[in-house]
């Protein structure tokens, strides 16, 4: 018997993804019983992170590992968005204001499983639920060493930036990511903003573009686009931007690079 099941749990951490969090409810789905776990955790091959999550002993895991199972093991949307996916991809590097802070959206009913909300991932956790945008678009493939994670490409990531500004980011910060948006694929901005259910985050991520100049924004079609009737008042004493119906801060009509 102890034979079997050493056999069994090489075979495991053989095909598990090294620096991946184990789930015991996927893990028994693949034939590992609770027992089973428990063996191995007494065994010393397995350690528990949480009520629910294992990895394997003596190894480290980041919050990435954690992702991985949730989006793999336990079938969830959750994902990295927002500044921290931009960081990831290499676009946010000139603007580090996160503070140790990681951004993390999902979807308006998934929640993070408790093993995930009190383990110390060496960054606090910022995690929003929402709809705005449906939750399987503008994600792109993020190469982990032994597996990959999905996270928001650019331009889904900015305008997650902009629909948490400016109650949970500030509107400077997106003004500085969204200067470095100039090489955004217009099919996939488009596909974006004919989906994106938020007036607020359409109207501002066109104002930027416009005003940033960005070239690929002449290559989007807004004839179906639907930027919603009305004005919105983003800011208070800000400046009023007849074309898209928004007020702005003043900083972003001053032709200034804004002051953080």
């Amino acid at each position: 018997m102890a034979t079997d099941n050493k056999t069994k749990i090489n075979k495991m951490l053989s095909t598990a993804p090294a620096g991946a969090v184990l789930l015991s409810s996927w893990l028994a789905s693949q034939g590992y019983s609770t027992d089973l776990q428990k063996y191995y955790r007494k065994s010393g091959w397995l350690e528990s992170i949480g009520t629910g999550a294992l990895k394997r002993a003596g190894t480290d895991v980041d919050y990435h590992g954690g992702i991985y199972a949730l989006q793999n093991q336990a079938g969830l949307s959750i994902h990295v968005g927002g500044r921290t996916a931009l960081s990831l991809l290499g676009r946010g590097h000139y603007v580090d204001l996160s503070g140790g802070r990681t951004v993390l959206f999902g979807g308006v009913k998934e929640k993070l499983p408790t093993w995930f909300r009190n383990y110390d991932w060496g960054t606090r956790i910022d995690y929003y639920t929402t709809s705005f945008l449906p939750e399987d678009m503008g994600l792109v493939d993020l190469e982990r060493p032994s597996f990959t994670i999905k996270v928001s490409g650019a331009a889904r990531a900015i305008m997650e930036c902009l629909y948490l500004a400016p109650q949970h980011q500030e509107f400077y910060e997106c003004y500085e990511l969204m200067e470095g948006m100039n090489d955004l694929r217009p099919k996939s901005v488009q596909e974006l903003l004919e989906n994106c259910s938020s007036v607020k985050v359409k109207r501002l991520f066109l104002y930027l573009s416009d005003k940033l100049k960005h070239p690929w924004l002449e290559f989007v079609d807004l004839s179906n686009v639907d930027l919603g009737s009305g004005t919105r008042s983003l800011v208070k004493n800000g400046v009023y931007i007849d074309k898209y119906k928004i007020t702005v801060p003043k900083e972003f009509e001053k032709n200034e690079q804004p002051e953080i």
